[in-house]
This record gives structure tokens, C-alpha cells and sequence, in this order.
């Protein structure tokens, strides 16, 4: 645990001083579903604004977000197994994509309501703001909550500009966009299209990714606001290196696993996505309604020989849903309140089929069934403000959720089967306005999650059954206490203890040729996140966060053995510390420096992966001529060339865990853009 004089100095610092200090400027997010103040929500809540996230090699989200404590982030590089994310430990198992955690895009979901998460129909550069919530959120967001990351994209904005860039980098890296938006009447529109071409630190690590976007929202004449929402991606290759072992990794980083080469290893995917939202308020009362669809292909090579299981994966699928919610901010016994319905419901087909992979070739048939997940989430949320400094919140969310599986490969039986999972969860805080620089809040919480299709894979018929192996679903109970504030206008802060119990937490137990398979087991987590944002002097700031997680197994009747030891995947101890400076005549310098320490690659905690430093910059310039701006940059990642992992292979049964990290390495941006209007 830190040290314990160093936590009673911070709070003496703030309750003795802090009625002296003032305020800084109100921030208001809308995580919680509605519009709150960032101080006085008694949640974990943090928040990434655009001059954050562009400014950097638009690589993942990560680069931006490490900002932010109780978030860990790996894999950056791998893209055809996507970013892995952790809040709270979280989302740490993930061995595809982001999973534990909800993600919406536009208050559009991107996690299916099985709960796997992909973001590769994201682009980077047209981000304007990152919500994240720390911690279990299933009260407010269903199955799969234990953290939510709300991200929402740019507006059109009041004057039309066409907008390109450019940027190069070591290892083969392109990237190319175009933006074109603003406003003609009561339509404001904004359309963006990017391409990336990498060829990667590693062998066998080449992307190609083409993104299209399109975001438009209307003034009707009632004062109702209408938003459609468009995204695209279309990404034909995303190579797989593969994990090393010490040897290999000994002998040369920078080469891939043979069997990745073998068979060709890596994925294809295109993905389509169409939502609108709907909102009115009259006085008192807000209505918001959406329905969004989602089509998306997949196919998969995996390093699996045909004498261990099926290693071509192919998936069609559609995902369609929509969402009603009502607010009422009427006073209630003449205080300030806010009460909040509504009902979720999503819908998700998966055509699944599995060929055996000779050579990179497609192979025999061996697995085909239709999966399909339905959901239906009813909840409320009541918001009472029992004086101006104290705010009591409560939530209660019910969720229906049901699975089923069609084998249509019936030479090895027939496993089709059904599976229903009823849940209520809920959340309880306070926060309380102790000065006018501090405020102290308190929450209980639970939250569920459910396996995902592929997570039900039995590992003894190495997942070449359908069905549902022994996997249920996934609970957490928790409590969270903590302070957050803002004083001299120029420093805001934060600290946050957690303690959670999470019951069935489903596992990684086994990692065949590439393939995970998932057990249950119990855990307990407690853990605690500083964080400070601070103004030096004008245009000089300067950003520290620091996280201690103590996750741990503490049932597992798979393995006996790992009972005590740490949840792999997830470093004790992270640090992050970024000094900004930007001058009035337009140039900009960022320097960010983050410190991981050591963490362990599997359940037993026998294989320990070594602490390590990773430190950036990037420096630019924004010259505006009338209605042209031209910004170029130059960046350098890992500067001081540290050898480390950029992604754990949890649980792998052959030791390849090892993923290495680039070394220090170079790029360089320049963007035009032009404006119509003055």
C-alpha cells in the first residue's frame, strides 16, 4: 500500500488550507446518462478532451488515455488482436478486443450484447471528448459494466472547413485523412475518411485500414435535435506475430512465432454501422430515443494446426437495438432532483463457422452453428439534492439476457442449447461539498457479466464443441470511497480507494495455439488511484496519476494452487506523469513519461514480466494564415530505447507470452486546413 503519512499529509494539505482556495471552472459530463457535474458525481468519473488525444501518432487509444488512473492499456501494436484495456482489472483476461468493460461511440454501444467489444471502426483524429467511469456501472449500463467508456466524436461546428493531413513514421507507417464539415441552416455535418498503411516492428505484423464516418445532426422547428451516425472500416489485412518465449525473445525480437508464419496468422474485418438519436426537452421533462444496426465480417486465421483444432474462424453477423429514456427534474419536497427511466434493448445473430487452417489455406468444415444473444435492460435512476453541497444518488437496473446456440455441424453430435440470465443490480452514493475545494463521495455498486460466445469453448474438446461449458456468469459487489476538487483555478485532483469482491469471474485457465479457454473463479480487488492536473503558469501544465491494484484469486477450484496469488496481466504498481507546454505564438511541446511495474503472465504467478519506463514527445506548430492553418509535428516513442513487452500473453500453454515493443523510433505529421468563413 503507499505509504500511509504520505495519505494523511495529502488530506491535512486540502482540509487546512482548502477553505482558502477557490473553485476552478465547473466541468460537466454526461457518463451517468445525464448531464452531471464532474465534482459532485459520486463516481470515479474522468475525462480526455481533443487537444489530448490528436496530438500524438493516433495509434490507440491508449497514447491518450494513460492519463487517466485505474486504466491499464498493452497491445498497442497488434492490431489483429486489438487493444487490451483494464479498469480495476477488469477487461485484463481479454485475449481479443475489450471485454468487461461497455464502450459507447456517440451513446451508440460498440460492445455486442454478449459483451465483446471492437473498436477498429474508430479513427482516432475525430475524437472530441473520452468519458470514462471507474468501476461497476451495471445499475446504469447492464452486463459487462465494470467500467464504461463513453467517447464522442467531433461536430460539424458553425463554419464549414476542409481539413487533410498526413504522417509518416518508421517501420512503414502511412497515414492519410481527410474532414470536411459545418453548418448551412439547422444542419450541421461533419465527414471524415482515413487510411492506414503499417508494416510493423515485428515480422508479420502488416496492417491496412481503411475508416469513413459521417456525423449529422438537425434543429427541428419543435426544438427536438435529431443525430444520424455513420461508420465504416474496412481492414483486408491485420497480421499476427504471435507471443515468443524467452529464447526466441532472446534471440531476435523483432521475429514471429513460426507457427504464425506457417499458417498465415491474422485477421480480416469489415464492419458498417448506422444509428440515430432522437431528443426533446420541454421544461422539466427530456426524452431521448435511438436505434442503431451494426453488420460486420470476420475472418480469422489462428496458429492452430489441424492435429489441435479448427484454425480458420469466419463470422457474419447482426447486431440491431435501440434504447428509450425519460428524465424528470422536477423539485421533489423542494429540493433539486432528477429522475431518470428507461429501457435498453439489443439484439445479436453470429453465423460462426471454423475450417481447418492448412497453411494459411481454408481446410475441411468442422464447426458451424448460429449464435444469437438477446437482451433486454429496464432501469431508473434518482438524482436528490439534499441541500446545495449534498447530492444522493440510487440506481436499479433489471436485465434480461438470453443465449442460444444452433449446431448445424452434427457429425460430432448436436450441441444446441439455450441459456437465461436474469440480473438486478444496483448503486447507492453520496458526494457532499466538504469545501469549496474539496468534495468527498462514497459508493456501493455490483455489476454482472456474462460470458461470451467464445468464452463457452470447452478446453477438453478444445473448443471444437458448441454449447456452453461450465461458465456462469460473472458478479461483483463493491464499495468505492473518495475526493476530488479544484482550487486556485489551476489545479484539479482526485483520489480514489476501491474494494471489490468479484464472485465467478470468468478466467483464463489455458491458452491452446492461440486460443484461449475460460473457467471460473472468485477474486478480490482493492486498490487505490491519485491523480492531479495542475497549471504551472500560463500555457505551462503539468499531469501526474499513480494506481496500486491489489487483484487477487482468492477461490479457483480449476487450480487450488493459484489461490493468493495476483490476477496476471495487470502491473501492482503504474505510474504516469505528462508536461504540456503550449506557447501563444502556436507552438506546442509534450513530453509523457509511464512507469509499469512488473506483473505476471500467469495464474500460478510463476512467470514474472519484468517492470519497465516508457517515455514520449512530440513537438508542433499551429500557424494560422487568415483562413488556412498549417500544423506539422514531430513525434518520438519510447525515447530513451527501452526493451520491454508491449502485450502478455495471459495463460499461454507453450510460455510464448512475450510480445515485443518497439524501440525508439520516429514520425512527423503536417495538417492544412481551411476554413470558408471568417
Amino acid at each position: 500500500m503507499p505509504n500511509k503519512k504520505i495519505l494523511l499529509f495529502f488530506f491535512f494539505f486540502y482540509f487546512t488550507l482548502g477553505s482558502s482556495l477557490f473553485a476552478a471552472e465547473e466541468v460537466y459530463v454526461n457518463a451517468t446518462r445525464v448531464q452531471s457535474s464532474l465534482k459532485g458525481v459520486p463516481l470515479a468519473v474522468s475525462v480526455v478532451r481533443s487537444e489530448e488525444i490528436k496530438n500524438r501518432q493516433l495509434l490507440g487509444l491508449d497514447e491518450s488515455m494513460a492519463r487517466i488512473p485505474g486504466l491499464f492499456f498493452s497491445n498497442r501494436y497488434n492490431y489483429s488482436r486489438d487493444l487490451r484495456l483494464s479498469i480495476r482489472g477488469f477487461g485484463a483476461r481479454s485475449n481479443f478486443g475489450i471485454r468487461g468493460i461497455k464502450v459507447f461511440i456517440d451513446d451508440i454501444p460498440s460492445t455486442a450484447p454478449d459483451g465483446q467489444t471492437a473498436l477498429d471502426d474508430l479513427d482516432l483524429s475525430n475524437i472530441e471528448k473520452i468519458e470514462v467511469i471507474r468501476g461497476p456501472a451495471s445499475a446504469l449500463y447492464g452486463a459487462s459494466a465494470g467500467g464504461v467508456i463513453n467517447i464522442y466524436t467531433e461536430d460539424g461546428g458553425d463554419n464549414e472547413f476542409f481539413e487533410i493531413g498526413s504522417m509518416l513514421g518508421e517501420y512503414s507507417f502511412l497515414r492519410e485523412q481527410i474532414k470536411v464539415g459545418g453548418k448551412k441552416d439547422k444542419l450541421s455535418y461533419l465527414l471524415n475518411g482515413s487510411y492506414l498503411n503499417y508494416g510493423g516492428y515485428r515480422q508479420h505484423s502488416d496492417v491496412k485500414q481503411g475508416n469513413l464516418s459521417g456525423k449529422f445532426k438537425y434543429e427541428f422547428g419543435d426544438g427536438s435535435v435529431g443525430r444520424l451516425i455513420l461508420r465504416a472500416v474496412d481492414s483486408p489485412e491485420a497480421e499476427d506475430s504471435g507471443g515468443l518465449n524467452q529464447t526466441e525473445r532472446a534471440l531476435s525480437r523483432r521475429s514471429a512465432r513460426q507457427r504464425n508464419l506457417d499458417l498465415d496468422a491474422g485477421e480480416e474485418v469489415a464492419d458498417k454501422k448506422v444509428g440515430a438519436i432522437w431528443e426533446k426537452t420541454i421544461g422539466n421533462h427530456s426524452l431521448r430515443l435511438k436505434n442503431y444496426y451494426n453488420w460486420r465480417n470476420f475472418d480469422a486465421k489462428l496458429p492452430i494446426t489441424p492435429f489441435i483444432g479448427a484454425g480458420i474462424v469466419k463470422l457474419d453477423r447482426f447486431f440491431f437495438g435501440g434504447g428509450f429514456q425519460y428524465s424528470n427534474s422536477a423539485a421533489f419536497l423542494g429540493k433539486a432532483n432528477r429522475l431518470t427511466v428507461g429501457v435498453d434493448v439489443d439484439s445479436m445473430e453470429d453465423d460462426r463457422r471454423r475450417f481447418n487452417n492448412l497453411s494459411g489455406t481454408q481446410g475441411p468444415l468442422q464447426f458451424d452453428q448460429d449464435e444469437k444473444a438477446n437482451t433486454v435492460g429496464i432501469f431508473l435512476q434518482e438524482e436528490l439534492s439534499l441541500s446545495e453541497k449534498m447530492l444522493l444518488t440510487f440506481g436499479l437496473r433489471y436485465d434480461h439476457v438470453k443465449f442460444e446456440i444452433e449446431d448445424k455441424f452434427l457429425a460430432n453430435g448436436d450441441q444446441s442449447e439455450t441459456l437465461k440470465f436474469n440480473e438486478l443490480n444496483y448503486s447507492i452514493g453520496a458526494s457532499y461539498e466538504l469545501l469549496p475545494s474539496l468534495n468527498i463521495y462514497a459508493n456501493r455498486s455490483t455489476a454482472f457479466e456474462t460470458p461470451t460466445f467464445t468464452e463457452f469453448a470447452n478446453p477438453s474438446n478444445n473448443g471444437s464443441l458448441g454449447g456452453f461449458a461450465n461458465v456462469a456468469a460473472q458478479r461483483t459487489e463493491g464499495y468505492e470511497v473518495g475526493i476530488k476538487g479544484a482550487f486556485f483555478d489551476r489545479v484539479s485532483y482526485e483520489m480514489a480507494f476501491y474494494h471489490l469482491d468479484v464472485e465467478d469471474e470468468v478466467t483464463t485457465v489455458t491458452n491452446i495455439g492461440g486460443r484461449a479457454f475460460f473457467n471460473n473463479a472468485d477474486t478480490e480487488r482493492r486498490g487505490v488511484e491519485l491523480g492531479f492536473d495542475a497549471s504551472v503558469f500560463s500555457g505551462l501544465d503539468l499531469l501526474g496519476t499513480y494506481t496500486y491494484s491489489d487483484l487477487e484469486f482468492d477461490r479457483f477450484v480449476n487450480v487450488p494452487n493459484a489461490v493468493g496469488s495476483q490476477l496476471p496481466g495487470v502491473p501492482e504498481h503504474h505510474a504516469y506523469v505528462e508536461l504540456d507546454y503550449r506557447h501563444p505564438s502556436g507552438v506546442f511541446f509534450k513530453w509523457d513519461w509511464s512507469y509499469i511495474g512488473s506483473m505476471y503472465a500467469d495464474n500460478l504467478n510463476n512467470v514474472e514480466v519484468d517492470n519497465y519506463n516508457l517515455s514520449n514527445i512530440v513537438l508542433g506548430y499551429t500557424k494560422k494564415l487568415k483562413r488556412i492553418s498549417i500544423s506539422p509535428r514531430i513525434g518520438v516513442n519510447n525515447l530513451f530505447k527501452q526493451d520491454y513487452n508491449q502485450e502478455i500473453r495471459i495463460q499461454d500453454a507453450t510460455n510464448r507470452f512475450f510480445e515485443p515493443g518497439p524501440g525508439r523510433n520516429f514520425y512527423g505529421s503536417i495538417n492544412l486546413r481551411y476554413e470558408f468563413s471568417d
